[in-house]
């Protein structure tokens, strides 16, 4: 097992690809660090069984139980046309495991007193107060039929992802739109494709989609600062995430893990490597870099009740608001990709998520060998994984770098990469 260590007492010893993927896929094999690794572990065997087979090219997974990382891991790959092993301090695009972030300084500033959660998000941003409904359109000519909604979505809305809006990925009619040019696509790489319209009508229904990149804006609004800046000071260095950007430095980019697509034969091809750009908008749905140890101390700090350490970043009661179902009797719907070369239809995120609370998913019922009810979890497209289970004091990042998203061998590892970490609780 490359890069193993284990840390405790206790036995254990959630954007898009936009270039084509063309390289072939070289052998990762999973080796010790130490010469006294206990490679017998259980978590040990689940990620180097995953890449001996060749079913992955590479991972990094971390678990904590309260104030302590008790397991952190890594096996395989990070770059396979180089050979270069992959290590726990790797960097992962974590697409979507930006939401959670972007939310928990929304509601820092709810606890301030600047941004209130059922304020209509116009008040914040005027944009937003033109914001029409998708009706129908005529795909092939463009045309479309739209509708004031019915209301402005509220900031609680779209921390809880019924505001109305949609992913083109996720949604076959606002992928259709967006194909005949009458939207900007997401793929683009900017932020055009927040003229997107609204599905439904707010607080009607529960849809994944570019919600949080409106909350990114809404910060930047209301702080006078940039996402990345706001994030710097009042999240990242409160929590010593010092590995955690939008624009990774350039003395930290050989650090990146390359993207992997899998291939309809089950093999993978890499990209060739290719200069990093600095970002052209940053995206608070799904723009940042992390590594498993930055995004394992956000989770502590969720799992803390919003401290970590001596850094208290929110109130006890802030967690408490983030951590309730805020849909209602609304349930989490099925994902169905309308683009398979990034997300498998149908997708799934491990953990039998069925409400959502204000920038995360929540399973209501325990998991069978696994997290408890009430955990709190999201996930990434590239396949980054994290969950916080406050009953039972535990959190966990696994991170690999594949797509589609929900690629069954990545799921499968997630599954018994918890199964694993309770097995031994």
């Amino acid at each position: 097992m490359r890069a193993l260590r284990t840390k405790s007492k206790l036995q254990f010893g959630v954007y898009f690809c936009r270039g084509i993927l063309i390289a072939a896929l070289a052998t990762a094999v999973a080796v010790p660090l130490f010469a006294d690794s206990p490679t017998n572990n259980p978590i040990d065997q689940v990620l180097r069984e995953a890449v001996n087979s060749k079913n992955l090219p590479g991972i990094v997974a971390m678990v904590a139980v309260g104030d302590h990382v008790i397991y952190e891991g890594a096996s395989g790959k990070r770059d396979t046309i180089k050979n270069i092993p992959m290590t726990v301090d790797s960097i992962f695009r974590i697409a979507s495991m930006t939401k959670p972030i972007t939310s928990v300084a929304v509601m820092q500033l709810v606890e301030s007193g600047r941004v209130k959660l059922d304020e209509p998000a116009a008040t914040y941003l005027p944009e937003l107060s033109q914001v029409k409904v998708l009706e129908e359109f005529d795909a092939s000519t463009g045309k479309a039929r739209l509708r004031p909604a019915s209301a402005a979505p509220t900031v609680r809305q779209l921390l809880s992802h019924t505001s109305g809006f949609a992913y083109e990925f996720f949604d076959a009619k606002l992928h259709g739109y967006a194909a005949t040019g009458a939207v900007p696509s997401l793929l683009q790489g900017d932020d055009a494709f927040l003229k997107a319209p609204l599905l439904f009508d707010p607080g009607t229904r529960w849809e994944y989609g570019i919600s949080t990149d409106w909350l990114g804006k809404l910060i930047e609004k209301v702080s006078g600062q940039t996402l990345e800046d706001y994030f710097h000071q009042h999240i990242f260095q409160p929590l010593g995430m010092t590995d955690t950007f939008f624009d990774v430095p350039l003395e930290k980019q050989p650090r990146v893990v390359a993207i992997h697509q899998r291939q309809e034969d089950g093999s993978f091809v890499e990209p060739p490597p290719q200069p990093f750009k600095p970002v052209r908008f940053s995206s608070g749905g799904g723009g940042l870099y992390s590594t498993a140890s930055d995004y394992l101390k956000f989770a502590r700090m969720l799992l803390g009740k919003g401290k970590l350490g001596n850094k208290r970043i929110l109130r006890s009661e802030t967690v408490d608001e983030i951590s309730r179902n805020q849909i209602g009797d609304l349930t989490i719907m099925e994902l169905r990709s309308s683009m398979p070369q990034f997300a498998k239809d149908p997708s799934r995120i491990p953990g039998s998520l069925d409400k959502f609370g204000l920038g995360f998913g929540i399973n209501t019922k325990p998991v069978e060998g696994g997290r408890s009810g009430g955990s709190l979890a999201w996930a990434g497209i590239y396949n980054t994984f994290f969950w916080i289970d406050p009953p039972r004091k535990t959190c966990a990042v696994i991170l690999m770098q594949i797509l589609p998203f929900s690629d069954d061998a990545a799921i499968s590892v997630v599954e018994h990469f918890e199964h694993a970490v309770y097995a031994l609780r």
